[in-house]
């Protein structure tokens, strides 16, 4: 009797951890497909009023990290082809020693962007935070996301679901870290399902305040 009640729940759990795979697994599945038709090199996209770059946290001198360099870089080359009008630089300011946004606009200015081309949000924890707020504080209607490949389908299908008619450049500029990249892959299985769960049926609100619509007196 004993045996067979530890074979019955060895059962359902190895049942359970099949069916979170599946769930998980095909979250990841449903996004990459989502977002394979809406992904353009810089050369080849369409332009677009914005550009919202993601952040991707500082090193420990407050500079932005490789990862986060590549995506001010890329985001960089848009605007200076034309295929963008203004930067959004959305990022982490919870504390006053780390500052995502700032670090990437002192960035972009190296790289040759003037500081009235740029527009800083300091409430983007998540990128589910960046999509929201892009589309509800700063009025942003149609955009180009800038983030590495790996990353780039969840923001897609976030900043779509929840208004924004949104295509993606990828910001790839070298080769990462293998052990980085793995993680970072392995992180987004559940980041996506958590994203899926989140703009079809738990609709967190982040952080908000006052409109600041980045076009005051025209339409994108």
């Amino acid at each position: 009797m004993f045996k067979k009640i530890i074979v019955a729940s060895m059962k359902i759990i190895f049942g359970l951890i099949i069916l979170s795979f599946i769930v998980l697994g095909g979250a990841r599945i449903y996004t990459l497909w989502f977002a394979r038709s809406r992904v353009f090199s810089a050369d080849k996209v369409q332009p677009q009023p914005v550009a919202i770059v993601f952040g991707a946290g500082l090193s420990r001198d407050g500079s932005p990290t490789p990862v986060l360099r590549d995506r001010v870089a890329t985001a960089v080359d848009l605007y200076l082809k034309g295929k963008v009008q203004i930067l959004l630089m959305s990022g982490d300011n919870r504390f006053i020693d780390y500052n995502e946004p700032g670090a990437m606009k002192s960035y972009a200015i190296q790289l040759g962007v003037p500081e009235n081309a740029i527009v800083l949000d300091y409430a983007g924890r998540r990128t589910y935070d960046t999509c929201y707020r892009a589309k509800t504080i700063f009025g942003v209607t149609d955009a180009i996301l800038v983030t590495q490949n790996f990353h780039l389908s969840r923001a897609l299908y976030l900043c779509n679901r929840l208004g924004i008619s949104a295509i993606g450049v990828p910001a790839d500029r070298r080769t990462y870290d293998r052990r980085s990249t793995f993680f970072w892959t392995l992180r987004e299985i559940p980041a996506t399902f958590v994203a899926v769960w989140e703009v079809s049926i738990s609709h967190p609100l982040p952080v908000l305040g006052d409109p600041e619509p980045i076009f005051k007196n025209a339409d994108q």
